[in-house]
């Protein structure tokens, strides 16, 4: 609501009006302490200047002319519910006090809220203390304990929330906002040298870097022959197999240390759980004996010093699907010329009667056992039982009437022939007998004497004797 407006004063008057903006107190403040004495007809100025009128300011002498004419009363003005009580009321109880400033010329609607609060006017009210982010303390308990990724997503949202909430936590937002970028770094890297040098990778596994010319050990193919580059391979230091990583894929024309005979797949009847590296290595060499007989049918044929070797599946390879092992020919110490898969279409019927005639024979004498008799007497048993029977299955195919033998080859085929017989007794006795050791030892023996009959069997038909052997070495 508005402020009544003042009575102008009665023409006629000399008097000049005081400035409404000046408040009453500094107009006069000579005659205030005059008026604080006098009667209560001379307390009509002072309550209108409580009022925020302006009232009429006392002459500073007498006027030496007339009386002024005498200036009618004024209207009462309103109750102002902020003025101090009047003289009349407060005379007896408190010494008078001087007046309050007037109101500010707007009205009530100019009294700032803090003056009808009673705080200070001119101060506004107090602002909440800020709270802090829960995003950014949660950006930095987890920074902490190492869980990279969540920090990461904290950090980012407390920063959003802080900016536009205008909330506490700038600092701790950013500290788990850097915990969390660096430890997703860290976990990246940690991942990838996982995948790439894995120590469970396999022997199908790659290193970070291929050397010059290199490919993969996957890579190759049935009659493929390779040489192992520098930092192909890495050996176990626990004296276990070696991992090979890359190779160099040469000419078998080329030295060359190795010789690819073909894959073969772990039957899937043996489990979806990796067995182990030991029984996947006895399940290599049992796959890969069947491979590589028919790749080298003629085993006298293989130069000296290159082995069977099995690349088999690891735990790593395992898990990624990888079920197969490659069965190959190599020579870690020499490189040789040539290559060892026997042609089958270039063999005369005498030459592949005779090489069928002795492969059960080879393939069961090269899986002895290889601890003592006394550690293995029940495997000895086993692996001569299984001779008996090659020495049998030998000797009655060479007895085999089909097969046209030639004239100077036919009497030493006997021979051989009678010879495995003989050897077959030797060995249902070790298989059986009290003296094992012995009984082995003599059908051993047996075998031994047979040689010379196989070389000249092989001279007649033209095979490999193993005298040409060494010169494929380089």
């Amino acid at each position: 609501m508005s402020k009544p407006a003042s009575e102008p004063p009665a023409p006629g008057s000399e008097s000049p009006a005081a400035d409404p903006r000046t408040p009453a107190h500094e107009a006069a403040p000579a005659k205030r302490a005059e008026r604080a004495g006098q009667s209560e007809q001379a307390d009509q100025p002072e309550q209108q200047a409580q009022a925020g009128q302006p009232g009429p300011v006392a002459p500073s002498a007498p006027a030496p002319s007339a009386p002024a004419p005498p200036v009618p009363p004024l209207p009462p003005a309103p109750a102002n519910p902020w003025a101090a009580p009047l003289p009349s009321q407060s005379r007896s109880q408190a010494p008078p006090q001087p007046p309050p400033p007037p109101l500010p010329a707007g009205g009530w609607a100019s009294v700032p809220p803090a003056a009808q609060s009673g705080l200070q006017p001119g101060f506004p009210y107090p602002r909440p203390a800020p709270v802090t982010n829960g995003f950014a303390v949660a950006a930095l308990v987890t920074g902490l304990v190492v869980a990279a990724p969540v920090a990461l997503v904290f950090g980012i949202i407390a920063l959003v929330q802080i900016n536009r909430r205008k909330e506490r936590g700038f600092g701790m937002a950013v500290t788990g906002l850097v915990l969390g970028v660096v430890g997703t770094v860290l976990l990246s890297l940690v991942v990838a040298g996982s995948t790439f040098e894995s120590p469970d990778g396999g022997r199908f596994g790659q290193s970070t870097k291929a050397p010059a010319g290199s490919v993969p050990w996957a890579a190759l193919k049935s009659g493929d022959c390779y040489n192992t580059p520098d930092n192909g391979s890495r050996a176990d230091p626990e004296g276990g197999d070696e991992t090979l990583y890359w190779v160099r894929r040469v000419p078998c024309s080329a030295p060359h240390h190795g010789e690819v005979a073909g894959t073969a797949r772990i039957p899937a009847g043996d489990g979806p759980s990796y067995p182990g590296e030991a029984t996947v290595r006895l399940r290599a060499a049992e796959l890969c004996r069947t491979v590589l007989d028919d790749y080298a049918l003629d085993q006298w044929a293989i130069p000296d010093g290159m082995d069977d070797v099995y690349l088999y599946p690891t735990r790593g390879n395992w898990r990624s699907g990888d079920r197969y092992v490659t069965c190959a020919f190599e020579d870690r110490d020499g490189e040789h010329l040539g290559t060892v898969r026997t042609d089958r279409g270039s063999l005369n019927p005498a030459q592949l009667a005779y090489l069928e005639a002795v492969r059960g024979f080879n393939d069961a004498y090269a899986e002895q056992p290889s601890k003592g008799f006394a550690d293995a007497s029940s495997e000895y048993r086993t692996w001569a039982r299984r001779m008996s029977t090659a020495s049998h299955a030998e000797a009655a195919a060479l007895n085999k009437a089909s097969v046209a033998w030639p004239a100077e080859v036919k009497p030493a085929v006997r021979k051989l022939a009678a010879a495995q017989e003989a050897a077959a007794t030797a060995w249902d006795a070790a298989a059986s007998g009290d003296d094992l050791e012995g009984d082995v030892r003599r059908a051993r023996a047996l075998v031994t004497k047979s040689v010379p009959l196989s070389i000249e069997i092989r001279r007649g038909l033209g095979l490999s004797t193993g005298e040409q052997v060494p010169d494929l070495q380089v």
